[in-house]
């Protein structure tokens, strides 16, 4: 009534025409207040979004050089005496031959004047370690070319990276940077026979976990989390579901269910270095799950997954109209038929919608990995669930810790591949919530 009156009382003039009246103050009061809300919620957003435009620009400026990689092309001679002194020719002999002294050789040649020993082992260092395994690559895919002359283009060392990509500042006193000044004519003189290029950096994806910053890569890393994921998912949606099921469904409404609820809801917000507390003292302790295993890891975020898949579930149960249950129980169907035959597929998309979210928090998880020992340093890349690895939340944090300036840029570049799949993971919820959603 108080509004309606101010309304009616705001149109009327005052009679001494001189300031407005009691209820015309009111209603400008009022509309002022809204206009302030809408102005703190509009700069509330726009904070946000400039924090989460900064954060990501930081991210993708450090991070998208580790896309590609500094190479140095030489004149390669590829010695029989040094790759295959028996002579055998087959792939055993070849991958035991001796590519380190093959791309050295090649830097003499193309350096004949460094002749101090001293001098050529600052030479060696224009090139990766990684060369070899170029090369080796390179003999087992073309046996033929061993004892022939070849230019190649080999994986330059990271300081030689960090160079070219401008985090090394030439101008600063010699003694403060690792490139010294006989490099930096090394390379001036590659770079001005056009035999320095940058490539992209398929050793990223390709390889495993390295002290070595240019050989390192995210495979092994993406592969644990591929494993563990798989675990996680076949252990935590058909409990979920299935627990989901039967409270909403089938469990009485007593006591103990109301319990069983309160304490879904309280597990939802647990943080999650307790349920990596519990993984240690029951799956490893317990149980003797292998440590570092993806087993274990899977095993822990399905438990913290579960919480997130029941709720989301038994919200997508009962978004199904009582009438779909009443018409098909009016025909003859049982409760178990209802259940399976219409209220499941109609709530299906919703139920996949909580899982997928549930899963892309899982996939973005740390702090109960490290519990369970996959901070592990994992040279081989996994091959099944039972394998030592690590996930991607973990070798970025590995990786954080590493003292190499070429490690920044892969961790921001790891960081930007974790997001990209949780984005993708996110985008698949959106999508099948869109398609497959009906409104009653």
């Amino acid at each position: 009534m108080t509004d309606v009156a101010g309304a009616m009382g705001a149109g009327r003039p005052d009679p001494a025409g001189n300031r407005p009246t009691l209820d015309e103050r009111r209603l400008r009061r009022r509309y002022a207040a809204e206009r302030r809300f809408k102005a703190y919620g509009i700069v509330a957003i726009g904070i946000a979004m400039a924090a989460l435009a900064w954060l990501l620009f930081s991210i993708v400026a450090q991070g998208y050089q580790a896309f590609v990689h500094t190479h140095i092309k030489l004149e390669v001679f590829f010695d029989a005496q040094q790759l295959d002194p028996s002579g055998r020719n087959t792939p055993e002999a070849l991958a035991r031959g001796n590519y380190g002294a093959v791309y050295k050789s090649a830097l003499r040649d193309r350096f004949s004047d460094v002749r101090k020993r001293r001098d050529r082992r600052a030479l060696y260092s224009l090139l990766s370690q990684g060369a070899e395994d170029d090369l080796r690559a390179m003999v087992l895919s073309d046996p033929s070319i061993v004892g022939t002359r070849k230019e190649v283009w080999l994986t330059a060392s990271d300081h030689v990276d960090m160079l070219l990509k401008g985090k090394i500042d030439r101008d600063r006193p010699e003694r403060e940077r690792p490139i010294k000044d006989r490099h930096l004519a090394w390379i001036d003189s590659l770079i001005a026979d056009g035999k320095v290029e940058t490539r992209f950096n398929t050793r990223f994806f390709s390889a495993g976990a390295s002290r070595e910053p240019e050989l390192a890569g995210i495979r092994g890393a993406i592969m644990g989390s591929f494993f563990t994921m798989m675990v996680t998912l076949l252990l935590s949606f058909p409990v979920g579901v299935g627990a989901a099921v039967y409270l909403e469904e089938f469990a009485p409404r007593n006591r103990w269910t109301d319990l069983i609820e309160v304490n879904i809801n309280n597990l939802a917000a647990v943080p999650s270095i307790v349920f990596g507390l519990l993984g240690l003292a029951v799956i490893l302790n317990f149980f003797g799950v292998p440590r570092s295993a993806p087993l274990a890891g899977g095993m822990v975020l399905a438990l913290m997954t579960l919480p997130t898949i029941i709720i989301a579930t038994r919200a997508a149960l009962k978004a199904v109209p009582p009438s779909i249950r009443e018409a098909a129980l009016g025909i003859g169907a049982s409760k178990l038929q209802v259940i399976t035959h219409h209220v499941l597929p109609l709530a299906l998309p919703g139920i996949l919608t909580g899982t997928i979210i549930g899963m892309a928090q899982a996939l973005g998880e740390t702090a109960p990995l490290l519990m369970i020992g996959m901070v592990a340093f994992i040279v081989d890349i996994p091959t099944d669930p039972l394998s030592p690895a690590t996930v991607l939340p973990v070798q970025i944090y590995l990786w954080s810790d590493m003292p190499e300036r070429s490690f920044v840029e892969k961790t921001s570049a790891a960081i930007m591949v974790l997001l990209g799949f949780l984005v993708v993971m996110n985008a698949i919820a959106i999508y099948l919530r869109r398609k497959f959603e009906r409104r009653w």
